[in-house]
């Protein structure tokens, strides 16, 4: 078997040093002499060098692979968010390697431990778990953190970045919408509310109830403490709320669930419950409106009025993220002597609180939040509408 060439198999062919030509690799070469350069490349073309991706990221702390760790691709909002950060990852020179945790702190730090050893030193992070306080050890060692789905949060690492939607405005959004529409009997559908996202979005609720003098109903609210997050179930969890808040003696008109599928779900309650969604001429329904605008919300029946996220637009926002920590990374450790394979600092100026990419841990938190957006489509209609409630 032929033995795989190296970059000292590199240098001795060319008559120069492995540093000389690690330069030239990773883009130090603007004061090598063109002859070194043209013969040092030429050299790596005859001998079939390909330089290690691993290696150089160990070298330089660049992370060419970004882990996207999400809670699971079975609701389409996870889905579609991680199509869009492949499709941005592509664009910036990126792979993504795509991990599944189902919102379980064990999980998401054995994931992120994994892409760690991988080499990969830039990760997406899918979450709303108040505390980020199992992954703190990797960025203190350089891991470049955007946390997506989730605003900053005061105990956070100082080095993390945050890219989210307004949940707080997006919950006022979809209350405000029914409002408007003469409903008053409204409930919040949601499940446990254990992450940062469902906090501020049931914020946004009570704000908009509060602001049009409607007291906040307990039993209106729907955050079971004993049901899970529901990625998976989360249409089955949607119905089963439904079905709750219908048993009322005074149901609600309208509802404003967490998310689309809670959404499909509750109108899946309604509609066996022998009512409508909005309602028909002559029959009761109950108007929905949901949160995300995933690809099914539109196609749904009746289409699905939801507030919508940017995914797009989010998804770029995450990946230059880790573009400008990287960045900042590179001028923190340039000129500050001799870096290990990590990328920690050896020389006597070292800086005790740089992580080992270079970043400070002491660089302020920075938040991309982006604004949500109302999509009126066929679930919701006035409450004096011949199709509303009676």
């Amino acid at each position: 078997m032929k033995r795989e060439v190296t970059i000292r198999d590199v240098a001795q062919a060319a008559r120069v040093s492995p540093s000389t030509v690690s330069n030239l690799l990773n883009g130090r070469d603007a004061r090598m002499r063109p002859g070194t350069r043209e013969r040092i490349t030429r050299t790596i073309h005859e001998l079939g060098y390909r330089p290690s991706r691993v290696a150089r990221q160990l070298r330089t702390g660049r992370a060419h692979v970004v882990g996207l760790v999400v809670p699971s691709v079975a609701n389409p909002f996870w889905g579609g968010f991680a199509r869009a950060v492949e499709s941005a990852a592509a664009a910036h020179g990126r792979q993504v390697l795509l991990c599944n945790s189902e919102r379980d702190p064990d999980r998401e730090r054995g994931y992120v431990e994994e892409l760690w050893a991988g080499g990969a030193r830039s990760v997406v992070l899918g979450t709303s778990l108040p505390s980020l306080e199992h992954l703190a050890s990797f960025v203190e060692r350089g891991l470049r953190l955007v946390a997506f789905d989730r605003e900053p949060q005061p105990a956070d690492p100082a080095s993390l970045r945050g890219v989210s939607v307004d949940n707080l405005c997006g919950g006022r959004l979809a209350t405000r919408h029914l409002l408007d529409l003469g409903h008053t009997r409204i409930a919040f559908l949601s499940g446990a509310i254990a992450t940062v996202s469902r906090q501020r979005r049931l914020a946004g609720y009570t704000e908009a109830l509060t602001d049009a003098g409607i007291a906040v109903r307990a039993e209106f609210v729907w955050a079971d403490e004993g049901v899970g997050y529901g990625d998976i179930d989360a249409a089955e969890l949607g119905r089963r709320g439904m079905e709750t808040l219908l048993a009322l003696p005074e149901p609600p008109t309208g509802v404003v669930a967490i998310n689309d599928m809670y959404a499909m779900g509750a109108c899946a309650a309604v509609r066996a419950a022998g009512l409508a969604v909005p309602g028909t001429p002559g029959e009761p329904g109950v108007s929905v409106v949901g949160f995300d605008d995933v690809m099914l919300a539109g196609l749904f029946h009746p289409p699905l009025t939801t507030v919508r996220q940017p995914l797009t637009e989010m998804a770029a926002a995450a990946l230059a993220a880790l573009d400008e920590m990287e960045r900042d990374g590179e001028q923190v450790a340039e000129g500050d002597g001799p870096h290990n394979a990590d990328g920690a600092h050896n020389g006597d100026g070292a800086h005790e609180g740089a992580a080992a990419s270079g970043v400070p841990v002491d660089v302020p938190r920075r938040s991309v939040l982006m604004t949500p957006e109302l999509v009126v489509r066929s679930s919701t209609v006035a409450l004096d509408s011949p199709r509303a409630r009676p």
